[in-house]
Parts: structure tokens; sequence; C-alpha cells
């Protein structure tokens, strides 16, 4: 497995084991992870810190072309949120992990120009269908439904 999605894996596992939904994603750039976060609703009681949005946060103010020149890792589809940040930002390459559980926006970022690799990692998709049964009305209030 690539050294960045695990690194996701982990952040997502984090988020998890702190009693939040399982998502993790990290930004690279130029090999080297520059911001790390995961989904962080639940125990900060915020209604946007996803696992992308965590990541920006903790990557702090970079320079646009730091921006353009990065990946994210993700290891879910990015929703609409996540998508309009990574299109804000100009990143240039989303790496996601699974996209079973849930179809992000990966048209829209295709539409603008992002390139977008989905591996259907297993222990995502685990991961992610796992929560979705233990605690089906926290993930309908993650995705707003």
């Amino acid at each position: 497995m690539d050294k960045f999605m695990a690194a996701a894996i982990e952040e997502a596992q984090k988020g998890l084991d702190e009693g939040g939904i399982p998502i993790g994603s990290v930004i690279v750039h130029k090999g080297k992870i520059i911001g790390r976060g995961h989904n962080r609703r639940v125990q900060s009681g915020s209604p946007i810190l996803h696992g992308e949005m965590d990541a920006f946060e903790n990557a702090g103010r970079q320079t646009a072309s730091t921006y353009r020149e990065s990946t994210i890792y993700t290891t879910l589809s990015p929703c609409s949120m996540c998508s309009g940040a990574i299109i804000l930002y100009g990143i240039s390459k989303v790496v996601v992990g699974e996209n079973t559980t849930f179809m992000g926006e990966e048209a829209l970022l295709k539409s603008k120009g992002v390139s977008v690799t989905v591996l259907q990692d297993q222990h995502c998709i685990d991961l992610m269908e796992n929560f979705i049964k233990a605690k089906p009305e926290l993930w309908n209030e993650d995705i707003g439904e």
C-alpha cells in the first residue's frame, strides 16, 4: 500500500478511536506530508471538520504554488464541501481510498482539471461499511441526510 494512503487510513482510525467518523486525509507536497487530518465533526461539534478540511486546517497557510503542486489522499470520495476546497486551493491530484460507500464530487473535480485516482481499497471499504452499520444516524448526519 502507498505510504500516503496508509497515513490517511491511520487518520481515519484515529477518528474512529475518538468516537468519530472514520475518514482520514493527508496533503502531500514533494513527497512530504504537509497536513493531516480526520473527520472531527463529532469530537469538535463542528459542522465542517471533515477529514480533508481538517488536513487543510493542519497544513496551515501555504502558497498557491505549494497547493498546486500537492496531492491530497483521502480514504473516502470527497463531498461537495471538501471538493470545493480542493478546487479553491488548486490541488492538482486526489487519491481516493474508496467510493463504493459514498460517491462524492469526483465528476466535478475532473471537470475542473483535477486528476482523480480511486483505489477501491478494501480496508477503506470495510472501515466505512462497518461504521455505517454500527452508527447509521451519525453517518446520515455527516452526509446531510
